[in-house]
């Protein structure tokens, strides 16, 4: 069995275990132990003139290295051109885009770094596989090093359209860098027809069934992988929040009222002040429904030394205070803003009491909270999940209430109608959600994704990697 390389800016430390760790995180140090392997990253620090090899320590069958960034490259690779240009680009929010020259050098300096400092470690027959758009050209750097052994790339976040990928200057040199993998993984059916269409429509590469591509000389496979959670271990903290210390405080602060909870970063791409926006409007235009439910989110600080991030700050904390001033009552606050995280367990405990979850991002490209609340819920007695259709787990989760962020008053009307929903409804869902969930879960996204990039059962199957190959005569062109 060849040894897996995981490549991620962060890497979770040995140390980190369970709920703290997160289940990406345990998902892919469970992936390294079962086989033996390597996980490379940033060490997290900065320091001018850097030493150039990574610091390398063991623990059990994993080895961990990790690299130290020059901080102006740090800050060029991550917050210039990875969170400031990437970022935004691939969200949607081309407002927000900040493209500079300098920037782009810096994130190709750092992912040339980076293979310098990997190149020594690795093995001809490795299985390298990489994470998310801090890495984009790593397989390209690689490859100019003389690896020749299997490189597959997972792209978390939401590939744009063609239409929006063409405003990013850099976007022909990414593509190329994308061919360098023998198998890049999306999160949606939806993702994957971007890049197909751009690879066809603007990069004149063919494309053959089974999401097989070729670009100049290359040939490679672009195809989806939706990211679930662990399923199991969601339920069983759940269960064991049943009537613990804090579930039965937030019941008694409840006083009988239907509660719905969001739980998201704090980041523009998710929608809160238009989530913020439909609940007032839900107490507005249903009046009704005043002292009867109260909305909590949770909005843990993300980027909080970013003035984009900072200016949401401030306009979430005037539409809370605007909607509790409006609305509230002597013994209830309609509104209940919350800055810090949670671990697992109370998380789990606030789902289940839960009778919405409320998962309304402008663009995401998967959303685990909604899989989480789902897995969270007593079957006896399910919640409803609002979730917008611009969530990667929309395409999946066809039981919930699906919205559009944009559309406010839309929002409110939903948010009424699930609060209204009949026990049978909510169990029907409930059921086809939790189908899903328990089918795709991140254990299984892992060691598919592995299968499939190393060959031993589809794509690449008796092939050699990708490399120089000729397009198949049967090709075709244009639209797919």
């Amino acid at each position: 069995m060849a040894r897996l390389v995981i490549v991620s800016n962060r890497v979770a430390s040995p140390k980190e275990r369970g709920a703290k760790a997160g289940g990406l995180a345990v998902a892919l140090r469970e992936a390294l132990n079962k086989r033996g392997g390597l996980w490379f990253g940033w060490s997290g620090e900065t320091q001018v003139d850097p030493p150039s090899e990574p610091k390398v320590f063991r623990s059990g069958k994993v080895t961990y290295a990790l690299q130290t960034l020059d901080p102006e490259d740090q800050r060029a690779h991550y917050a210039g051109y990875a969170n400031g240009t990437l970022w935004p680009l691939c969200h949607y929010r081309l407002g927000l885009l900040n493209f500079r020259r300098t920037d782009w050098e810096g994130y190709r300096r750092v992912n040339a770094t980076f293979a310098r400092a990997l190149m020594p470690l690795l093995k001809p027959d490795d299985i390298v596989w990489v994470h998310d758009y801090h890495f984009i050209p790593l397989a390209s750097e690689l490859r100019a090093l003389g690896f020749e052994g299997r490189i597959g790339y997972f792209h978390h976040i939401p590939f744009p359209t063609p239409e929006v990928f063409l405003t990013l200057p850099s976007h022909a040199a990414l593509v190329r860098d994308l061919s360098r993998y023998d198998l890049v993984g999306l999160q949606t059916e939806h993702d994957v027809r971007a890049l197909l269409t751009y690879v066809s429509s603007e990069a004149r590469g063919w494309i053959a069934p089974g999401g097989v591509v070729g670009l100049r000389d290359r040939r490679f496979r672009i195809a989806t992988y939706p990211i679930g959670i662990d399923a199991d271990a969601f339920v069983h903290d759940a269960e064991a929040a049943a009537g613990s210390e804090e579930e039965e405080r937030l019941k008694a602060s409840l006083a009988g009222r239907a509660l719905a909870v969001g739980v998201d970063r704090l980041d523009y791409s998710k929608g809160l002040p238009n989530k913020f926006a439909a609940f007032g409007e839900l107490l507005k235009s249903h009046p009704e429904r005043r002292s009867t439910v109260t909305m909590m989110q949770v909005a843990p600080l993300s980027r909080s030394e970013v003035t984009e991030y900072q200016a949401l700050r401030r306009e979430l904390e005037e539409l809370a205070g605007a909607i509790n001033g409006e609305y509230a009552e002597f013994d209830w606050v309609p509104l209940r803003y919350l800055n810090r995280p949670f671990q697992r367990a109370t998380l789990a405990a606030i789902y289940r009491t839960a009778r919405l979850g409320v998962v309304t991002p402008l663009r995401d490209g998967m959303n685990l909270v909604a899989k989480e609340y789902v897995a969270a819920q007593n079957p006896e007695d399910p919640g409803v999940l609002v979730l917008s259709r611009f969530a990667g787990a929309a395409d999946e989760l066809s039981g919930s209430v699906i919205v559009n962020p944009y559309d406010v008053e839309g929002m409110a009307d939903a948010l009424n109608s699930a609060l209204s929903m009949t026990l049978g409804e909510r169990k029907d869902r409930w059921r086809a959600n939790m189908e899903k969930v328990t089918r795709n879960t991140i254990h299984r996204w892992c060691e598919t994704f592995i299968t499939d990039l190393s060959g031993v059962d589809g794509y690449g199957a008796g092939v050699e990697p990708a490399r120089s190959l000729p397009a198949p005569k049967k090709a075709t062109r244009g639209r797919n």
